[in-house]
């Protein structure tokens, strides 16, 4: 750019008053001084930018055209600035948050929610993808933090996990799936090897740690139907489609009102930690000390597995314990399904 700021801008004033005199008392500097300005920036392009007349100064095609993109130029610069002052404010900047699209729903909403409340001049971004990428965006500087279920991986040294709460893998399915299976002559722990498979993609870190629980306990996967989300998993399963490995904590409602039945595993599979992670760093973020101070005072609400209903046990051989409670035993009862326990025994 050959000209500065301020010839721009005295040339923007000009066109809007329309008078050099007026354009001059608006700027709060002298009339000849506007005239140089203007008489300096048309010779710099190298063609007139004002007819004058008795009356006062209109644009000519060229200089009609640079008006646009000068006022254009301007309100970008006057809303940047805009945006620095309030950035600066008390509670102000902007976040950049990673998160799969499961944790998103699930758990991050709910605190996100509280979070808004109490800092309503945080600008928050939040990339929804899977956790690979959000660590390796967190690596690149692209991320302020990330919302992550750990798995059979390890983190970066340069990283800082927060705990908030854990997971636990299930296997469930529709009492009329399993109904179907039985008529099959497949019950109790012969399901997992003879079932139709619904589970997340290979490149899914939740998936991997799932097929590494299924190789250590020697269950050979017959048939599997990938999805890309957990949401699409449990909506399939409710349409009697296969087993589904979902997350306990996110399928209460239809453990507790008898949609789904948990299908009996050979040992439970290992919990898992759902935390903030972020680069331990001294020049975070303002928003991010923000964001951190809010997590650590704030009452986190940790999703909590429902409390058991003995329908959901009626998919489950009588004398199978209860995945939640060992020493539990329930009586052969038949299901509101037609899923008849007796005939496991």
């Amino acid at each position: 750019m050959e000209q500065n700021l301020s010839s721009y801008y005295i040339f923007h004033t000009v066109a809007q008053c329309g008078n050099i005199s007026k354009a001059a008392e608006k700027l709060f500097i002298s009339q000849p001084a506007v005239s140089k300005s203007i008489q300096k920036l048309e010779n710099g392009l190298g063609c007139r930018l004002f007819l004058r007349s008795s009356r006062g100064v209109t644009l000519t095609e060229e200089g009609l055209l640079l008006y646009e993109h000068v006022a254009s130029a301007l309100d970008t610069l006057s809303l940047g600035e805009k945006k620095v002052r309030r950035a600066s404010e008390p509670g102000a900047g902007h976040l950049k948050i990673g998160v799969s699209a499961t944790l998103c729903k699930y758990v991050l909403l709910p605190f996100l929610k509280d979070f808004t409340l109490a800092y309503p001049h945080v600008h928050v971004s939040i990339l929804c993808q899977s956790t690979s990428e959000t660590l390796r965006l967190l690596s690149e500087d692209r991320l302020d933090i990330g919302l992550i279920g750990l798995g059979n991986y390890h983190l970066a040294h340069s990283l800082t996990f927060h705990y908030i709460l854990d997971i636990e893998d299930i296997f469930v399915a529709s009492g009329q799936y399993l109904t179907n299976l039985q008529n099959q002559g497949v019950a109790g722990t012969d399901i997992l090897q003879n079932c139709s498979f619904m589970m997340l993609d290979k490149n899914n870190i939740s998936r991997q740690y799932i097929d590494e629980y299924l190789q250590k306990n020697q269950i050979r996967v017959q048939e599997c139907m990938e999805v890309s989300s957990m949401d699409l998993l449990i909506e399939f399963a409710k349409i009697h489609l296969g087993v589904a490995c979902v997350i306990r904590q996110f399928v209460r409602q239809e453990l507790t009102d008898g949609s789904f039945m948990e299908i009996p595993l050979p040992s439970p599979i290992e919990k898992r930690s759902v935390g903030f992670v972020y680069k331990s760093q001294q020049n975070a973020s303002h928003a991010l000390h923000q964001f951190l101070t809010f997590y650590n005072t704030a009452t986190l609400r940790p999703l909590s597995a429902p409390l058991y209903n003995t329908r959901c046990r009626s998919a489950l051989p009588a004398d199978y314990p209860c995945p939640q409670q060992p020493e539990c035993r329930h009586r052969s009862e038949p299901s509101e399904h037609g899923y008849d326990t007796a005939r496991y025994r």
